[in-house]
């Protein structure tokens, strides 16, 4: 058995710095966000990539990823079925090494998956398929959001103390690309989010226009009938206001009085 491991830092020898060569990574991760990528497509090919720049003559590597975001479903990314297939099973349990070093901030190593007694019930589900060991590593992100890397070998000890190196450096070159597409999602998000407001306002602010003409009230009064509507029919303002436009002009959409 051996224990959680605390990250180790990479600062010494030309031998594990040369090791993976990060070039082409770089510039394809650059690339996702200067393309916009979406966050999905981002993990993904961040995983596809990851796992094939561990990936070594007779030791090939699958690589997971889990984003936890606030408020957001858990994004999950995985280069190929045998990933797939135990983080999946490491989630039904709701243990395993992943979610430890993704709790506890450091790396897990499992080094052989049928010699481990850590998550007995993950490793016996993990001992039946064709994994051999399995190394976790925690991104960091510097955010509200969190994320974990997990490596998987069919070999036993099949993360040499240079290959743990090299993925702790995969690893720290993915958490800074990660950290910039999440900002650049949660941007999206309240762009979206703002101009659905605005959309909104111009909506409820039409809608009571028509009230007052049809009825020959202030605005305020015209407001309430409107938020009367909505909370008797158990609906939307928004909705009630483009019921009200729709009635009147027909079915065509308002937008803001402003463009990008």
């Amino acid at each position: 058995m051996t224990e959680t491991q605390p990250s180790q830092h990479i600062s010494g020898s030309g031998m594990e710095e040369e090791s993976v060569n990060l070039t082409d990574f770089l510039e394809h991760l650059q690339h996702l966000l200067v393309e916009n990528a979406d966050i999905r497509e981002f993990l993904q090919d961040l995983v596809s990539m990851t796992a094939r720049k561990l990936t070594s003559k007779g030791n090939v590597i699958a690589c997971g990823v889990t984003v936890i975001r606030q408020k957001k479903p858990v994004a999950v990314a995985d280069s190929d079925p045998l990933a797939r297939k135990l983080d999946y099973i490491q989630n039904s349990f709701g243990d395993g090494p992943c979610l430890t070093a993704l709790r506890t901030r450091t790396i897990a190593n499992v080094p052989d998956v049928r010699q481990e007694t850590r998550w007995p019930d993950y490793m016996k589900a993990a001992a039946c398929t064709d994994v051999g060991s399995i190394l976790a590593l925690p991104m960091e992100l510097n955010s509200t959001a969190e994320a974990v890397v997990n490596l998987y070998s069919k070999l036993p000890h099949g993360f040499s103390h240079d290959a743990i190196l090299a993925a702790e450096r995969v690893t720290a070159t993915g958490a800074k690309a990660l950290h910039l597409a999440l900002k650049m999602a949660q941007l999206r998000d309240a762009r979206e989010n703002l101009t659905a407001a605005l959309e909104s306002r111009t909506a409820i602010d039409t809608a009571v226009g028509i009230v007052m003409a049809q009825n020959r009230c202030s605005r305020d009064a015209a407001f309430q009938i409107l938020v009367s509507a909505s909370s008797h029919r158990n609906i939307k303002l928004r909705a009630v206001a483009e019921g009200v436009i729709a009635h009147i002009a027909g079915d065509r959409r308002i937008s803001a009085s402003f463009e990008e």
